[in-house]
Parts: C-alpha cells; structure tokens; sequence
C-alpha cells in the first residue's frame, strides 16, 4: 500500500498558497480602492454619509432652469457657477425656450450622455421630468431640485428659497395691509403647473380664511407664463373684468414687474396695490413713482449658490439626502437637510422706498 503523506502534502501546500493569494488581495491598495477614497464615492455608494470626506476636485454640472431669457433664472443659475468654480469644478447652463411641461426632459437625456457628476434643476413640470431624472440617477449622476421642485423621488434634495409657508403667508399680509384687509384681489401667477408657485397659492388661500382677512376675496387666478407681454395683458384682463379689484398678489418676477409696469400708467395707479417677488433692480422705478408700496424676495443666487454646494456634498459623499445631515454651504455657512430632503436657504427680505436702494440685483 502506497503512503498517504505526500498527497496530504500536496493539499496543506495549495490550501496555504490560497491563504497567502487571499490575504495579499484584501491587504492590498488597489486603483478602484484609491479612486473611491480620493472621490469620497464609498459613503454614498454605501448608503452613508461621511462628513469629513474630501469635496472630489473637477465635479461637472448641468443646472436646468425653467426657461432661458429669464432675468430671475439667470441669476439664480448664476449661483450654481460660482459655488462650482469656487469648489475646482465647472457648470453649464442649459434650458429650455419655453417653460413647457416637457421642454426640459432633452436636456436631462443630453446631460446624462456627457457624463455630468449632477444635474440642478428647477422643474417645470413635478413629474413630466420624473422619469428621465430617475433614469439619471441610474447612470450615478446625482440630482438636486431647487427653486421649483420636481417629484421627491426623482432628485435627492431640494433647495427651497424659504419655506412654503411663509411665502404665502407673508404675501397676503403684504397685501392686506395695504388695502386695510378688505376687498378683492387676485393673483397672478407663471405657468399652471409651476410646482412653488401652486404650493404658494395653496398656502395664500388657507391663509385668506383666517379671521385677520375675513373682508377680502380672492376672485381670480391669472397665469401670465413667465412671460411678460402676457403678464401685461393678463394684468389689464384681471383690471377690465373686476372694476372692484383692490390688490394683486404677483408671486414671479416675470409677473410682477410686468403688472408694475401696466400700472404706472393706468388710471389705477395708486389705487389697486401690487405686491409680490421681485428683483429690486426692475421694481425701483415703481417704487420710487407710488406704482408700488412694496413687494419681497430672498436674493435668488445663493439659492442657485446653495444647490451647487448641495450638489458638490452629494457627489463627494458628504451627504445622500437624509434628514438630520449637515454640510458647510461656503459663505452660506452651514445648513441641516430637512424632511423629505428640503434644504431651505433662509427668510424673504420686504424691499420699500426706505430700503431700496440699499440693494443691487
């Protein structure tokens, strides 16, 4: 009979040879391993937030706004520049020609094909550009809604100029003290299916059935599409068909500068009051000639500021999106993501004859 021991010999030799291949693999600092630490991509594809993780150096941005041409837009967007290059990393504005429902969908597909590290959008439509945002998120491009909201479920957080409440609320007391709480007002608004602008209404007709306002009447909802000819028009249409009409609520800066400007020379002027969100620069004349006692408005870029931190933090792995997370916002300072992914950049600023001109945007 044959021996046994240099068969088991044999075996003991190739088990250790094993061991010594396996624990030279897990010891060992390979090119994947090093790219994930250097880009802070491990927390996130982990599911966990880290911190104290390196912002990953040339990040790539595509921010969406509603429509090009929009003085309020660009401006906003403008923030998203400016945080990029801060950070090492660059942002390319790209949208639409109008604010339909579904212009903004080729250029989330265009985006994902170049390769972008995320994409900030402002949403024209909540879930029209749902599904091409949630295809994205597939592809590892992250997804930061600001200004106007998309789906909660298509993007990871949500950069809100103030807090949805607040708006509407302080924007019928705006207008109530001016017309001593009583009469009828209307509201014109952008496009129909604006997402902050449906929620600011919302919030302005719950806060119309408090007692304080028990004497005004909200009579119509005009919608002027962010466009400012027929935000003119749809200020003259609202004036013709309520000859009682006492106030305008104008929550876009498209629509209120056009209704400011429709004012000035009507018969109206001074007698129907205008508030409503607007950039200081287009509403001084207005102010400054009694069309306008005074309207209001958060400084729209580090809203787009804001969401280009945000974005930067997602893509290095420093946040995911949870409620309770913290990142430092550059010159902002530090923010706290909220429920449901919200990051609220800060209060509304009332601009008058006394303040005006201590303002530059």
């Amino acid at each position: 009979m044959k021996s046994a021991r240099p068969h088991t010999l044999r075996v003991f030799l190739v088990a250790l040879a094993l061991f010594a291949a396996l624990a030279f693999a897990a010891c060992g600092d390979t090119k994947d391993d090093e790219e994930a630490s250097d880009n802070g991509s491990t927390a996130a594809q982990e599911g966990t937030a880290d911190p104290k993780a390196e912002i990953k150096k040339g990040i790539k941005t595509v921010s969406i706004p509603k429509q090009l041409g929009n003085p309020y837009e660009e401006f906003e967007h403008s923030g998203v520049d400016e945080a990029l290059e801060e950070l090492g990393g660059s942002n390319r504005i790209s949208g639409p020609t109008d604010a339909g429902a579904s212009t903004q969908i080729p250029i989330i597909n265009a985006a994902v094909q170049q390769d972008v590290d995320a994409i900030i959008i402002a949403g024209n439509d909540p879930d029209a550009v749902a599904p091409a945002l949630k295809q994205a998120a597939q592809r590892g491009v992250k997804v930061v809604g600001m200004d106007s909201d998309v789906a909660p479920d298509a993007r990871s957080v949500f950069v809100n100029q103030v807090t949805t409440q607040l708006v509407g609320e302080n924007q019928v007391e705006s207008i109530g003290k001016q017309i001593d709480y009583k009469g009828e007002i209307a509201i014109l608004s952008a496009t129909a299916n604006a997402t902050n602008q449906n929620a600011w209404i919302d919030v302005m007709k719950q806060t119309l059935k408090k007692p304080k306002y028990k004497d005004m009447k909200l009579v119509k909802t005009a919608y002027g599409d962010d466009d400012d000819q027929k935000s003119f028009q749809e200020t003259q249409g609202l004036i013709q068909a309520y000859p009682n009409l006492k106030g305008i609520i104008s929550p876009t800066t498209v629509g209120v500068a056009a209704a400011a400007r429709y004012l000035s020379t009507s018969p109206q002027k001074g007698k129907i009051k205008l508030t409503g969100l607007g950039f200081p620069n287009q509403m001084r004349k207005f102010v400054k000639d009694g069309t306008v006692d005074e309207f209001q408005l958060w400084v729209p870029k580090d809203v787009g500021y804001l969401a280009g931190q945000a974005a930067a933090a997602l893509v290095s792995g420093r946040i995911t999106g949870k409620e309770g997370e913290k990142f430092e916002a550059g010159r902002l300072g530090e923010y706290t993501i909220g429920a449901n992914g919200e990051i609220v950049l800060g209060p509304l600023t009332t601009f008058d004859a006394d303040n005006i001109d201590d303002f530059d945007f």
